[in-house]
């Protein structure tokens, strides 16, 4: 943690930022492969977008707060800031959503497929209950700053 802690210091100095404004140091997807192609993607401004399962028990993301992007080392890769966030049924994620994710083609077709299906996994697995196309998710776009 010493190594995330530092690289969010020198962020903050750099940029004038307040320590506290730090909402949540996280990496995504479920497995360290997923980590790197997708932080590799935020690092590179091609991934401005993600979305997560709404959570009722969850932290919510919260405009203009920062993030900072772990690859699968759990290694600090970049800083983001959140632009905007809603909350939406899946089946009403948008195409222009779907493509500022940045992943695959960039189609929404290979969205949906990924998604759904690592959606439904998530759902199992972690929050006891079961995806549908009328599951809200957590739709976030966010800017590399660092």
């Amino acid at each position: 943690m010493n190594k995330i802690n530092d690289f969010w210091i020198d962020f903050c100095q750099k940029h004038h930022v307040d320590p506290e404004e730090l909402e949540e140091v996280f990496a995504f997807g479920r497995n360290s492969h997923d980590a790197d192609v997708l932080s590799d993607l935020v690092n590179r401004g091609i991934k401005t977008a993600t979305t997560s399962v709404y959570d009722l028990d969850g932290a919510m993301p919260v405009v203009g707060k920062y993030a900072i992007v772990l690859n699968g080392k759990n290694e600090p890769v970049c800083v983001i800031q959140n632009k905007t966030v809603e909350i939406m049924p899946f089946k009403n994620v948008s195409a222009e959503h779907a493509y500022l994710e940045g992943e695959g083609d960039r189609s929404y077709e290979y969205w949906r497929k990924v998604h759904e299906k690592f959606f439904a996994q998530e759902c199992e697995e972690d929050l006891d209950t079961t995806f549908t196309e009328n599951t809200e998710v957590v739709c976030e776009t966010f800017e590399k700053v660092d």
